[in-house]
């Protein structure tokens, strides 16, 4: 699976008390960027100018880099003393470089590290700052628009509509530009697909933008076959255009920027069904090289998520499993089995603290979410006390397994949409998931059992034998692809505002 682009970024960078290699004067640096798109080899993407005679240069050529949320993009800063017209870097003075995740960059948006030499040791002096700036147009037209008088074909005979209000972006819809043609067509809607044209008219922003409830901006909607057929043909209806109001929404990088903290969860399923940890033929097997596929999901998930959380400390719970001493069934168990603490350090840690976990458990059942689910949502409706965008919290659960408790869940999937919150569910093993796609409502709307509908969609399952051939980055674009628009849904949905706190630096 391709990743989706969130946005543009462009990154400026300087740097300060670099090494005088210059004798009789000062170093005249030059900054060299460096991607690694393959997890193999660096490649130079771009250089900045070189400034004569300065040990704490400002840059004036920026870095324009495609973000994808999804991926972990690597970057490396490379500054050199240029003494020569060559384009080759080997002959010019290394004075240091620094690694980073362009993730780390965006969550600090000013990040400030000291400069490396390529052991891996500290170049003696020096450091780069490299701050982050999104580029972007975040307006957004609000439209409400009605029809009256439209031909007969609209299905259930309602021939003036009143459609619900909607958004879409300035930049689609126009590029930005006022004075662009925007085509509006007018359909009655098919379910199989074979919509038929009402008809169509033609306007611009800078026509639309003026419309309101008291003063609606009207036109003819025209069906050019009729009107070539028939000589009395007026039109077929009046599209009436009641409100066009131009606004500016954040978008992911304004939240992120802002000081929002990206909170991980991990859910493991220990249930009966994965079979015994210490078979080959269990799903909680851990190989001889180290891995399983709970611990590849959590890794590449993690990796990911982890720039986003200033402390690296993630909560990692169990389920299904009977737990020491009096060997109860929990659904809803620390791994590190410290339910003051139950936080781990890094993606590492919730890593050593599964391995440790495994030997002390019976694996048993049945298999429940709503346990998990309900525990993140406490953390998430308490966020939601401070009135800002500050936090969001995404659950990531593992399981092998048919669900047992499918309507407490759906109960508590309905709830947590309504907090900042995303739950990311990976199918391990090859158990029928049919259970799991159904929570994932791309289709529909999910209701709970007593009818009520979902006010947003936030769950993303995948099954991982989909991804057991791919390059080990896809399963993490493939469930992580939408978080970026859920946390923008959720904050705009409840106007609030980034945090604006000046970012720590890192």
């Amino acid at each position: 699976m391709a990743a989706q682009c969130v946005t543009k970024v462009e990154l400026n960078v300087s740097c300060d008390h670099l090494l005088d290699t210059d004798i009789g004067s000062k170093s005249d640096p030059l900054c060299v960027l460096f991607l690694n798109s393959s997890g193999q080899q660096w490649y130079e993407a771009e250089r900045t100018e070189r400034i004569k005679n300065c040990l704490n240069p400002t840059f004036s050529k920026t870095f324009v880099i495609d973000y994808y949320f999804e991926v972990v993009q690597k970057l490396k800063f490379g500054v050199y003393d240029i003494d020569n017209k060559t384009v080759e870097l080997s002959d010019d003075d290394f004075l240091g470089e620094c690694e980073c995740t362009l993730g780390q960059i965006v969550s600090s948006k000013k990040l400030t590290r000291p400069l490396m030499l390529r052991n891996g040791k500290p170049a003696g002096q020096g450091s780069i700052t490299i701050s982050a700036e999104e580029i972007k147009d975040n307006r957004v037209v609000l439209f409400e628009m009605e029809a009256r008088k439209l031909d007969n074909k609209v299905i259930k005979n309602n021939l003036n509509p009143v459609w619900r209000p909607f958004k879409i972006s300035l930049n689609s819809l126009c590029y930005g530009d006022m004075d662009k043609t925007i085509k509006v067509e007018c359909y009655d809607y098919d379910s199989d697909g074979s919509h038929d044209l009402i008809g169509a008219f033609q306007t611009t922003m800078a026509q639309l933008r003026g419309a309101s409830r008291s003063s609606p901006v009207e036109f003819e909607c025209i069906n050019e076959k009729k009107r070539q057929k028939k000589k009395s043909y007026k039109n077929s209806g009046i599209v009436s255009v009641k409100q066009c109001e131009v606004t500016v929404e954040c978008t992911f990088l304004d939240y992120i920027m802002g000081g929002c903290q990206l909170n991980f969860t991990v859910g493991v399923d220990f249930t009966g069904s994965n079979g015994d940890p210490q078979s080959p033929d269990s799903l909680h097997y851990i190989s001889p090289n180290g891995v399983n596929e709970y611990l590849t999901a959590i890794w590449s998930v993690g990796v990911v998520v982890q720039d986003y959380d200033a402390d690296k400390m993630f909560p990692a719970f169990g389920f299904g499993a009977q737990i020491p001493p009096q060997w109860q069934v929990s659904h809803e168990f620390p791994m590190n089995f410290n339910p003051s603490n139950p936080y781990c350090q890094g993606i590492q840690g919730i890593v050593e603290a599964y391995r440790a976990c495994l030997p002390q458990i019976k694996l048993y059942g049945p298999t429940n979410f709503s346990p998990i689910i309900n525990h993140v949502a406490r953390f998430a409706a308490a966020a939601t006390q401070q009135q800002t965008a500050s936090q969001y919290f995404v659950l990531l659960i593992i399981t092998d397994g048919v669900i047992t408790d499918l309507d407490e869940t759906r109960q508590a999937i309905v709830n947590a949409a309504k907090l900042p919150m995303s739950i990311i569910i990976v199918g391990v093993g090859g158990a029928d998931f049919s259970a799991m796609e159904f929570l994932d409502s791309d289709s529909g709307a999910l209701r709970s059992p007593s009818g009520e509908v979902a006010n947003r969609d936030i769950v993303q399952f995948v099954p991982f034998r989909q991804f057991q051939n791919a390059p080990k980055e896809a399963l993490a674009q493939c469930v992580l692809a939408e978080i970026p628009q859920q946390v923008v849904g959720y904050f705009n949905t409840y106007k609030l505002l980034p945090p604006q706190n000046p970012a720590t630096t890192k």
